[in-house]
């Protein structure tokens, strides 16, 4: 009990409905038990922290301030940075004029931008029954209501079910995709999934909203296809429908808080607006620093070291888990991304096994559960992240957490 619970006459603050509810997110009520000492972690969705540029990002930020005083003011979006952004999406497939991005504190942000934007209070979303927490965190405020389509292991979201509600009358605010290293699923979709997803956007006046975190760290096929097998984002193929999120988090370092939005040109002033409502303006120290930091050309080959290592720990997951994980299991096989999700037999339960997992095999993963869209059923799931584990533990970490499921 805290002082202020023992108050008799401590004041009745008033609430928002929509907080009367509100819990921490499932995946954060766990870290205190995945981050125990001595427990192996399959379990945060972290880059390798052995590979953050630490020393080359100090130095361009120790020029930054030594040269430019107004890098600690207030300031307009830094437009050198915005250049760089647009030559990055250029990289991955897409055309933006710099002026029309969006910079924001991280792709959360980016993400609570756009609900506010789309989304009425009580509105529809369109959303995969497991998905990244954080689009359902951002939109809870609105209270909307949620039209789940199936997602299939190999392929990624179903696009008959798609159609099949558009066709039948749904018009949701937006649909969330994420086409390359989905998290938490770790599938990519198709070129045909992404062309036909284009072309639904077109027909039926439906927003995509593309998050693209992974979208450089590609691999290939597990099987030995190329390293850099990428696909055209969604914003490519249809640009007047698309909000397109990147972020840094994943290719220099989530402490930079750096994301970007690229909405359809005629969302991009309201969309600014609403940014400017809820932080007024993202780090300029941070924009400048990572500009001079590509100015020196140091991403480009920091982000092949990320392909090559997260790529060795991928496959050294994935025949882990064919050598000892039991033969009913399904998982799947990224191209992209950080992680491996694995469906159980109906009736396990990876909740309540994650201390059994911690406890006795000091091994830690993320319950399905974590993921699942209100009224949906993930228990017999879990997602492994192989980012974050030095590679020499993963095999014995696989190891230890097959005994869990035996």
């Amino acid at each position: 009990m805290t002082p202020l619970d023992a108050m008799t006459d401590a004041p009745r603050l008033p609430r928002a409905d929509w907080t009367r509810g509100l819990e921490r997110s499932l995946l954060r009520q766990l870290v205190d038990i995945v981050a125990r000492p001595g427990v192996l972690s399959f379990a945060g969705g972290l880059p390798a922290a052995e590979l953050f540029p630490a020393a080359a990002y100090a130095e361009a930020l120790a020029e930054v301030l030594a040269e430019d005083p107004w890098a600690l003011q207030y300031s307009p979006v830094h437009g050198p940075f915005r250049h760089h952004v647009a030559g990055l999406m250029a990289l991955r497939g897409t055309q933006v004029e710099p002026e029309s991005l969006v910079v924001t504190t991280g792709a959360q942000q980016a993400l609570q931008v756009i609900a506010s934007l789309l989304l009425n209070r009580g509105g529809q979303v369109m959303l995969e029954p497991a998905i990244y927490t954080g689009i359902q965190q951002a939109v809870a405020p609105l209270e909307p209501r949620l039209l789940t389509v199936p997602s299939d292991l190999r392929t990624g979201i179903d696009v008959d079910a798609v159609e099949a509600h558009l066709a039948g009358g749904a018009r949701p605010a937006f649909l969330y995709v994420i086409p390359d290293g989905h998290n938490p699923l770790g599938v990519r979709l198709s070129l045909e999934k992404r062309r036909r997803l284009a072309d639904l956007a077109r027909r039926f006046h439906l927003p995509l909203v593309e998050d693209d975190p992974y979208g450089f760290l590609t691999y290939g096929a597990p099987d030995g296809g190329p390293a850099t097998d990428s696909l055209p984002p969604l914003h490519a193929l249809a640009p007047e429908w698309v909000f397109y999120v990147g972020s840094f988090s994943k290719i220099i370092a989530p402490g930079l808080r750096l994301g970007w939005l690229a909405p359809p040109e005629a969302a991009r002033a309201r969309a600014a607006i609403i940014k400017e409502s809820l932080d007024l303006e993202t780090s300029g120290l941070t924009q400048r620093a990572v500009a001079r930091f590509m100015d020196r050309g140091h991403l480009p080959a920091h982000i092949e070291r990320l392909r090559a290592t997260y790529r060795d720990r991928r496959d050294r997951m994935l025949a882990a888990l064919e050598r000892h994980f039991p033969p009913e299991a399904r998982w799947s096989r990224p191209h992209a991304g950080m992680f491996v999700w694995i469906e159980l037999p109906r009736g396990v339960d990876t909740l309540a096994l994650l201390e059994v997992a911690v406890a006795r095999e000091a091994i830690a993963y993320v319950p399905g559960q974590a993921f699942a869209v209100r009224g949906h059923d993930a228990a017999h799931c879990l997602r492994l992240s192989f980012s974050n584990c030095q590679p020499d533990r993963i095999e014995d970490g696989i190891r230890r957490l097959a005994r869990v499921f035996s």
